[in-house]
Protein backbone atom coordinates (compact mmCIF):
# COMPACT_ATOMS: atom_id res chain seq x y z
CA UNK A 1 0.00 0.00 0.00
CA UNK A 2 1.32 3.38 -0.79
CA UNK A 3 2.45 5.42 2.35
CA UNK A 4 1.72 8.61 3.58
CA UNK A 5 4.24 11.19 4.36
CA UNK A 6 2.93 14.82 5.97
CA UNK A 7 5.83 17.37 6.66
CA UNK A 8 5.34 19.08 9.84
CA UNK A 9 7.56 21.63 11.69
CA UNK A 10 7.39 21.26 15.30
CA UNK A 11 6.85 18.20 18.38
CA UNK A 12 3.00 19.31 18.24
CA UNK A 13 1.75 18.63 14.30
CA UNK A 14 4.22 15.19 14.60
CA UNK A 15 1.49 13.93 17.70
CA UNK A 16 -1.31 15.47 15.07
CA UNK A 17 0.24 13.06 12.21
CA UNK A 18 1.19 10.17 14.02
CA UNK A 19 -2.99 10.18 15.54
CA UNK A 20 -3.91 10.14 12.04
CA UNK A 21 -2.26 7.40 11.13
CA UNK A 22 0.74 9.20 9.40
CA UNK A 23 3.58 6.52 7.97
CA UNK A 24 6.52 8.88 7.04
CA UNK A 25 7.22 12.04 9.61
CA UNK A 26 8.90 14.62 7.41
CA UNK A 27 10.72 17.67 9.07
CA UNK A 28 10.62 20.50 6.90
CA UNK A 29 10.32 24.74 7.66
CA UNK A 30 8.20 25.98 4.35
CA UNK A 31 9.18 29.21 5.94
CA UNK A 32 12.25 28.78 4.33
CA UNK A 33 11.89 27.55 0.71
CA UNK A 34 10.78 24.33 -0.82
CA UNK A 35 13.12 21.94 1.23
CA UNK A 36 13.52 24.38 3.83
CA UNK A 37 15.11 22.74 6.80
CA UNK A 38 14.60 23.04 10.55
CA UNK A 39 17.27 23.66 13.47
CA UNK A 40 19.27 20.28 14.49
CA UNK A 41 17.67 21.28 17.58
CA UNK A 42 14.26 21.28 16.39
CA UNK A 43 14.87 17.63 14.14
CA UNK A 44 16.65 16.12 17.26
CA UNK A 45 13.57 17.06 19.57
CA UNK A 46 10.78 15.66 17.28
CA UNK A 47 12.78 12.76 15.93
CA UNK A 48 13.49 11.78 19.99
CA UNK A 49 9.60 12.32 20.41
CA UNK A 50 8.43 10.33 17.41
CA UNK A 51 11.00 7.40 18.35
CA UNK A 52 9.51 7.70 22.27
CA UNK A 53 5.93 6.50 20.76
CA UNK A 54 7.71 3.23 19.63
CA UNK A 55 5.13 2.83 16.57
CA UNK A 56 6.64 0.05 13.91
CA UNK A 57 6.88 0.79 10.51
CA UNK A 58 6.78 3.95 11.23
CA UNK A 59 9.41 6.29 9.87
CA UNK A 60 10.63 10.19 10.12
CA UNK A 61 12.50 12.27 7.24
CA UNK A 62 14.52 15.58 7.05
CA UNK A 63 15.38 17.61 4.77
CA UNK A 64 19.29 19.47 4.43
CA UNK A 65 17.19 22.92 3.21
CA UNK A 66 17.80 24.74 -0.45
CA UNK A 67 21.70 24.41 -0.02
CA UNK A 68 23.62 25.04 -3.76
CA UNK A 69 25.13 22.10 -5.74
CA UNK A 70 28.16 22.10 -3.76
CA UNK A 71 29.91 18.85 -2.70
CA UNK A 72 31.46 19.89 0.09
CA UNK A 73 28.42 22.09 1.54
CA UNK A 74 25.96 19.16 0.90
CA UNK A 75 28.37 16.44 2.21
CA UNK A 76 28.92 18.35 5.85
CA UNK A 77 25.02 19.34 6.25
CA UNK A 78 24.73 15.36 5.64
CA UNK A 79 26.79 14.08 8.49
CA UNK A 80 25.49 16.63 10.56
CA UNK A 81 22.13 15.46 10.15
CA UNK A 82 22.82 11.99 10.10
CA UNK A 83 23.85 12.11 14.50
CA UNK A 84 19.93 13.25 15.03
CA UNK A 85 19.05 9.33 14.44
CA UNK A 86 16.30 10.49 11.25
CA UNK A 87 15.63 7.68 9.12
CA UNK A 88 15.70 9.56 6.06
CA UNK A 89 17.76 12.36 4.48
CA UNK A 90 16.30 14.30 1.28
CA UNK A 91 19.10 16.01 -0.41
CA UNK A 92 17.22 18.54 -3.27
CA UNK A 93 18.89 17.79 -6.82
CA UNK A 94 19.13 22.10 -8.08
CA UNK A 95 20.18 23.08 -10.79
CA UNK A 96 23.51 22.44 -11.61
CA UNK A 97 26.10 21.85 -14.52
CA UNK A 98 27.62 18.28 -12.70
CA UNK A 99 25.87 16.21 -10.21
CA UNK A 100 28.56 13.64 -10.02
CA UNK A 101 30.65 15.48 -7.67
CA UNK A 102 27.85 15.95 -5.13
CA UNK A 103 27.43 11.90 -5.60
CA UNK A 104 31.09 11.21 -5.38
CA UNK A 105 31.03 13.46 -1.81
CA UNK A 106 28.63 11.37 0.09
CA UNK A 107 29.91 8.03 -0.48
CA UNK A 108 31.39 8.59 3.22
CA UNK A 109 28.03 8.99 4.45
CA UNK A 110 26.49 6.62 2.72
CA UNK A 111 28.89 3.70 3.54
CA UNK A 112 28.24 4.12 7.26
CA UNK A 113 24.19 3.51 6.48
CA UNK A 114 22.62 7.12 6.16
CA UNK A 115 19.55 6.74 3.77
CA UNK A 116 19.33 9.34 1.14
CA UNK A 117 16.44 10.32 -0.79
CA UNK A 118 17.08 12.44 -3.95
CA UNK A 119 14.55 15.23 -4.23
CA UNK A 120 13.87 15.94 -8.28
CA UNK A 121 11.77 19.07 -9.21
CA UNK A 122 9.34 19.03 -11.82
CA UNK A 123 10.09 22.31 -13.46
CA UNK A 124 13.25 21.37 -14.02
CA UNK A 125 15.51 19.26 -16.53
CA UNK A 126 17.93 16.82 -15.68
CA UNK A 127 20.92 14.50 -17.61
CA UNK A 128 19.34 11.33 -19.12
CA UNK A 129 21.45 9.51 -16.88
CA UNK A 130 20.85 11.38 -13.87
CA UNK A 131 18.46 8.40 -12.02
CA UNK A 132 20.92 5.84 -12.74
CA UNK A 133 23.71 7.44 -11.17
CA UNK A 134 21.47 8.37 -7.97
CA UNK A 135 20.83 4.32 -7.91
CA UNK A 136 24.80 3.58 -8.45
CA UNK A 137 25.64 6.83 -5.28
CA UNK A 138 23.86 4.26 -2.98
CA UNK A 139 21.14 6.53 -2.71
CA UNK A 140 17.75 4.52 -1.80
CA UNK A 141 15.22 7.01 -3.04
CA UNK A 142 14.33 9.45 -5.38
CA UNK A 143 11.30 11.28 -4.92
CA UNK A 144 9.38 13.98 -7.22
CA UNK A 145 8.65 17.05 -6.28
CA UNK A 146 7.93 21.17 -6.92
CA UNK A 147 9.91 23.70 -6.41
CA UNK A 148 7.93 26.84 -6.76
CA UNK A 149 4.99 26.74 -4.34
CA UNK A 150 2.57 28.89 -6.21
CA UNK A 151 -0.44 27.00 -6.25
CA UNK A 152 0.99 24.83 -9.85
CA UNK A 153 1.04 20.89 -8.79
CA UNK A 154 3.13 18.43 -9.97
CA UNK A 155 0.41 17.54 -12.18
CA UNK A 156 0.99 20.65 -14.35
CA UNK A 157 3.98 20.10 -15.52
CA UNK A 158 3.84 16.20 -15.36
CA UNK A 159 1.81 14.37 -17.77
CA UNK A 160 0.16 11.10 -17.18
CA UNK A 161 2.53 9.36 -19.77
CA UNK A 162 5.63 11.42 -18.50
CA UNK A 163 4.62 10.09 -14.74
CA UNK A 164 4.83 6.80 -15.94
CA UNK A 165 8.16 6.98 -17.49
CA UNK A 166 9.25 8.36 -14.90
CA UNK A 167 7.50 6.10 -12.15
CA UNK A 168 9.01 2.67 -14.33
CA UNK A 169 12.72 4.84 -14.31
CA UNK A 170 13.05 4.73 -10.59
CA UNK A 171 10.92 1.43 -9.50
CA UNK A 172 13.42 -0.28 -12.39
CA UNK A 173 16.29 1.18 -10.54
CA UNK A 174 15.43 -0.64 -7.30
CA UNK A 175 14.81 3.45 -5.63
CA UNK A 176 11.96 3.60 -3.50
CA UNK A 177 9.88 6.19 -5.46
CA UNK A 178 8.06 9.24 -3.46
CA UNK A 179 5.47 12.01 -4.66
CA UNK A 180 4.72 15.45 -3.71
CA UNK A 181 4.17 18.71 -5.30
CA UNK A 182 1.68 20.86 -4.01
CA UNK A 183 -1.06 17.47 -4.13
CA UNK A 184 -4.33 17.16 -2.90
CA UNK A 185 -6.83 14.59 -2.22
CA UNK A 186 -8.51 15.27 -5.47
CA UNK A 187 -5.19 13.89 -7.09
CA UNK A 188 -4.50 10.93 -5.40
CA UNK A 189 -6.59 8.92 -8.28
CA UNK A 190 -4.24 10.19 -10.82
CA UNK A 191 -1.24 9.44 -8.88
CA UNK A 192 -2.21 6.18 -6.74
CA UNK A 193 -1.90 4.57 -10.60
CA UNK A 194 1.68 4.43 -10.93
CA UNK A 195 1.98 3.35 -7.14
CA UNK A 196 4.33 5.78 -5.24
CA UNK A 197 6.02 4.13 -2.57
CA UNK A 198 4.96 7.00 -0.66
CA UNK A 199 2.55 10.42 -1.26
CA UNK A 200 4.24 13.70 0.44
CA UNK A 201 1.70 16.39 1.30
CA UNK A 202 2.14 19.62 3.64
CA UNK A 203 -0.24 22.89 1.38
CA UNK A 204 -3.04 19.87 0.89
CA UNK A 205 -3.41 19.15 4.68
CA UNK A 206 -2.80 22.63 5.73
CA UNK A 207 -6.23 25.01 6.71
CA UNK A 208 -7.10 26.74 3.40
CA UNK A 209 -3.99 24.66 1.55
CA UNK A 210 -1.65 27.31 2.81
CA UNK A 211 1.59 25.40 3.80
CA UNK A 212 2.55 27.56 6.37
CA UNK A 213 -0.91 27.60 8.40
CA UNK A 214 -1.39 24.50 10.46
CA UNK A 215 -2.33 21.32 10.06
CA UNK A 216 -5.84 20.20 9.26
CA UNK A 217 -6.85 17.17 11.02
CA UNK A 218 -10.03 16.37 8.76
CA UNK A 219 -7.94 16.72 5.31
CA UNK A 220 -5.17 14.38 6.48
CA UNK A 221 -7.64 11.70 7.66
CA UNK A 222 -9.79 12.09 4.46
CA UNK A 223 -6.29 11.44 2.39
CA UNK A 224 -5.05 8.29 5.27
CA UNK A 225 -9.02 7.29 4.15
CA UNK A 226 -8.63 7.02 0.47
CA UNK A 227 -4.65 5.88 0.72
Amino acid sequence: MTQLLISVTSIEEAKIAIENGVDIIDLKDPDKGALGALSIDQINSIVTYVNAQNIAKMNTSATIGDLPMQADLISRYVAELSKTKVDFIKIGFFEANDYQPCLDALHASIKVGVKLIAVLFAESTYPASLIEDIKQAGFIGVMLDTFNKNGLTLLDFYSEKKRKEFAKEVIGNGLSFGLAGSLKLQHLDLIKEINPTYIGFRGGVCDEDKRRLSLNVEKIKAIRKTL
